[in-house]
């Protein structure tokens, strides 16, 4: 796909600028979150060998197909393998909090699949509960932290059920509390609609649906995730633009995209950051948040995505609109919506006031 880029003459603001644009993350997952620093200090506490390309080592030959996506489930397994423990979950999710807040975040939809962790702490429940106190215990007016549950396709839809009655019982839309219930892991795993009756507990439930879905799969599976999980944001979904009857559908119905173009280059979804077809969703009209995915795997953080969207072309108002949109489609409430609506525009002003 040839690149897709905007052009302007407005200077570009500075990176302290963009780090302080408030905004909202919707896309981060758990382990993925953590820092190649603490995950050493971790893997040291524990005894663990950390496999080569974990930490510190580029490149780590990622690619779309089978072979790459093996190779970088097996370096997220095991950074996993060393989050063992109410302690160590509940340091992820304080310094994924600290990193976000830093990075001008106001609100943090973290991604969990509770499974993963619950060996250690006595079950799926604890293990979500614990994440839902740490989360209420790093928040505050200004910040805030709430939690999407997410299935995995490599595992029986059944088990998708089970979390999704599971992430009903906390279901709200403030800190601490599940917000969505997603569906992540190899796009290529399970039959998508097998998944759907999980998504009705969730939606029935009144939690968001955001289902991953459009980055290592084209139109066809997109078509198969709106049709059977009906979502209110897609997880990636950057490989609609593919279709541009898909697309406008998918904009049409209200769904938003949870943009990750750090992740998309480094699993060579595209080979350089100016392919990614961010302009296009955005002059399209498409409600996009910016998210970092992985930073751990993917070696950039949210600051990251908004640098991205800046060298692709995106002016100082556009960054703004991109901060408004992941606010609108996030699941804060309504006083933290307006709040942090109101912050965007003193942002905007004060950047052109520099000029």
């Amino acid at each position: 796909m040839p690149p897709c880029k905007h052009t302007y003459t407005l200077p570009m603001v500075t990176r302290d600028a963009l780090r302080a644009l408030p905004k909202a993350h919707l896309h981060l997952h758990f382990t993925g979150s953590l820092t190649d620093a603490t995950l050493r200090e971790l893997a040291a506490e524990a005894g663990v060998r950390l496999p080569r390309g974990i930490v510190g080592g580029r490149p780590r030959d990622l690619t779309p197909d089978a072979r790459g996506w093996f190779r970088f489930q097996h370096l997220y397994e095991a950074a996993r393998h060393v989050v063992r423990g109410e302690d160590v979950m509940r340091r992820v999710v304080r310094e994924a909090a600290a990193l976000d807040r830093a990075e001008g975040s106001r609100w943090l939809e973290i991604q969990v699949d509770p499974t993963s962790y619950a060996p250690d702490v006595g079950g799926i429940t604890p293990a979500l509960e614990i994440v839902l106190d740490e989360a209420r215990a790093n928040s505050d007016e200004d910040f805030g932290v709430a939690v999407i549950v997410a299935a995995s396709r490599t595992r029986h839809p059944l088990d998708a059920r089970t979390l999704a009655r599971l992430a009903a019982q906390y279901v709200g839309d403030d800190v601490g509390t599940v917000v969505g219930f997603g569906l992540s892991n190899d796009e290529r795993a399970g039959h998508t609609e097998a998944f759907a009756p999980a998504f009705r507990i969730a939606r029935r439930a009144g939690l968001a649906s955001v289902p991953h879905g459009g980055e290592l799969l084209g139109p066809a599976h997109i078509r198969e995730v709106v049709e059977h999980l009906r979502p209110d944001r897609l997880g990636h979904g950057i490989r609609a633009v593919e279709d541009p009857v898909l697309l406008a559908e998918i904009i049409d119905g209200g769904i938003g995209f949870e943009v990750c173009p750090g992740s998309n280059v480094e699993l060579g979804v595209y080979a350089e950051p100016d392919e990614v077809p961010l302009p296009m969703l955005f002059d399209r009209g498409a409600q996009i948040a910016l998210g970092a995915d992985d930073p751990l795997i993917f070696d950039s953080r949210l600051v990251d995505q908004y640098a991205t969207a800046q060298d692709l072309g995106f002016s100082p108002h556009q960054l703004a609109e991109l901060a408004r949109s992941s606010v609108r489609i996030s699941r804060m409430s309504a006083h933290r919506v307006s709040r942090v609506l109101a912050d965007i525009d003193e942002w905007e002003r004060a950047v052109r006031g520099t000029r």
